[in-house]
């Protein structure tokens, strides 16, 4: 089933359809999502030299936005290096200059439209330099729009079970900032308990985890730290930090041997991210059980045989 052309989800079929999107369209191995969600006001932005309207003095006019996005969403080949294009809601609904719709270019290519559907940061009244994101009012209504419009994922920092409600992956995104002199051993510090919070919250209010995407950021020395931290370093405490939170498990509870390698073995030839065990307890077992045991353990020797060789083919 191609699900680039499926209808309008209704009913219990939206939990199919953002499993499919979030872990074999969007997060598919090899390519990267390709992030133009710039808002109008900062197209305009000359201190940004990311933003090509600034830096080559354009007027910033939706003709010339409209222009620098027909440039990127309609690069021959795109498809190959990109899975999902995270856009603006202008860019949502703009078309080129032949009048084909942005979001049937990306299609074309097998790149999934996404949309950033949070509008803007604001001051936050009586606090101390803080801000908050505009969007809540009519977000639900906003997210089937987007649907409708066949938007797929959406970048977003609030409440994320009307996005899902609506047929879109939520980008969930455990900001740290970087500003400050503080070590990384800080920055992993509060990253954990973001983390943790994050999680906690998303669980409270039923997101469905496997139909979400993660961003989190990589611990970093803070950004007017005296040291910089090198690759390797950076590495380490990522992996830390992702070992903390999300932790290899292995399985137990009142199975007979054949039965939880029965159940393992499933498991562990199906996709996942674990490498799935149980702890077993020394006891005589009947020889009919050693047999079948010994039948499983040999099956499944073989498969993982084909499997080691077919990925050292790949690489």
């Amino acid at each position: 089933m191609d699900c680039l052309n499926e209808e309008i989800i209704v009913g219990k079929y939206y939990h199919f359809f953002l499993v499919h999107y979030a872990h074999k369209s969007i997060a598919s191995p090899g390519r990267g999502i390709l992030a133009i969600d710039e808002s109008n006001a900062t197209c305009g932005k000359r201190q940004l030299s990311c933003t090509p309207l600034a830096s080559i003095r354009l007027d910033n006019t939706e003709v010339n936005r409209q222009a620098y996005r027909q440039l990127l969403l309609t690069t021959s080949g795109l498809g190959e290096y990109i899975f999902g294009a995270i856009l603006f809601e202008e860019t949502l609904y703009q078309s080129t200059t032949d009048g084909k719709k942005f979001v049937d270019c990306l299609r074309e290519e097998k790149i999934v439209p996404g949309i950033k559907i949070d509008k803007g940061l604001v001051p936050l009244p009586r606090s101390n330099n803080e801000s908050w994101c505009q969007g809540l009012d009519g977000l639900a209504s906003r997210s089937a729009e987007y649907y409708k419009q066949r938007a797929r994922f959406a970048k977003c920092y609030y409440i994320l079970s009307n996005v899902q409600d609506n047929g879109l992956v939520p980008i969930v995104e455990p900001e740290v900032l970087l500003d400050g002199d503080h070590p990384i051993e800080r920055t992993l510090e509060v990253t954990e308990k973001v983390w943790s919070e994050v999680f906690f919250y998303l669980a409270e209010n039923n997101v469905l985890f496997e139909g979400i995407l993660l961003k989190p950021s990589m611990p970093s020395p803070g950004a007017e730290h005296k040291d910089k931290a090198s690759p390797e370093t950076i590495a380490k405490y990522t992996l830390t930090m992702l070992r903390r939170r999300v932790p290899p498990a292995f399985l137990s509870g009142g199975q007979s041997e054949v039965e939880a390698t029965l159940n393992l073995n499933s498991m562990n030839l199906s996709p996942n991210p674990w490498h799935l065990f149980k702890k077993v307890r020394e006891r005589r077992i009947p020889k009919s059980e050693a047999f079948q045991l010994l039948t499983i353990s040999f099956i499944e020797l073989r498969i993982v045989y084909k499997r080691e060789k077919y990925l050292v083919r790949l690489c």
